[in-house]
């Protein structure tokens, strides 16, 4: 009932607002067959990220990082945008919401149609060589043909243009969202833990400047006590068609 009563009041705040913005994580692309790393079948329970996703271990041993890198990729290329992504879509066309920040690196948000998204963690469907820094497009076709590793024309490995262990966000995505946060009215955290920085600084900025927390989670995270205004337990899915399809 709880649940009901906020969704009620979040789409009256949705309705008034002027400057939306959506800070997304893991657990929006769930829905989608990608695991939360950390989660239950997530690829940290079988890979130890400090040795086979740390930039120092793939410098050293690419193969080996590329191990866990292709099982990335086997989920990520057969993953779809499911409904959270496409409702995200919605309210961009509704002329809501203004940006996507996400942490995730699997383009699903693209796939569905949105725009201005800021990607902390890049995008797996990139490749990056570590030597010369040129990038190519990357798919499933080119993921099944690994080994051998993929080599750029300088002949330097390729990697997946994602931010590993060790590396950090692009400062102009990092300024870009920020300044997102200080002039929003309303930050959507969906499917994120509020755990790994710099993206959990985002929220915070965003209370500073007086927007209102609307929290989207299947159980409560590290902001629900201390940060958030409204907390919707649920798929994200399932709780962003609600707030959709009452506007």
């Amino acid at each position: 009932m709880e649940n009901e009563s906020n969704i009620i009041k979040v789409v009256a705040a949705v309705k008034k607002a002027k400057n939306i913005i959506a800070l997304t994580g893991a657990g929006i692309s769930v829905e989608s067959g990608i695991a939360t790393f950390r989660g239950k079948g997530g690829l940290w329970e079988k890979y130890d990220p400090e040795e086979y996703a740390h930039i120092i271990s793939f410098i050293k041993r690419p193969e080996k990082s590329w191990i866990m890198l292709k099982e990335m990729g086997e989920q990520i290329f057969n993953a779809k945008p499911n409904l959270a992504h496409t409702r995200l879509t919605k309210l961009q066309e509704m002329g809501k919401l203004n940006w996507i920040i996400t942490q995730n690196v699997d383009n699903l948000h693209q796939e569905a149609g949105s725009e201005h998204i800021i990607e902390f963690h890049g995008n797996y469907k990139t490749l990056r060589c570590i030597r010369c820094h040129k990038q190519f497009p990357f798919d499933k076709e080119q993921l099944a043909a690994i080994p051998p590793l993929p080599r750029c024309t300088c002949h330097g490995i390729l990697k997946p243009n994602v931010v590993l262990f060790g590396e950090v966000p692009s400062i102009e995505s990092i300024e870009l969202a920020e300044k997102a946060a200080m002039h929003c009215d309303i930050i959507l955290v969906i499917g994120t833990s509020g755990l790994v920085y710099p993206a959990a600084n985002l929220p915070i900025i965003a209370k500073r400047h007086h927007a209102s927390i609307i929290e989207i989670n299947t159980e409560p995270s590290e902001l629900t006590d201390y940060l958030t205004d409204y907390f919707l337990q649920g798929s994200a899915g399932d709780v962003l068609s609600k707030i959709v399809n009452n506007m």
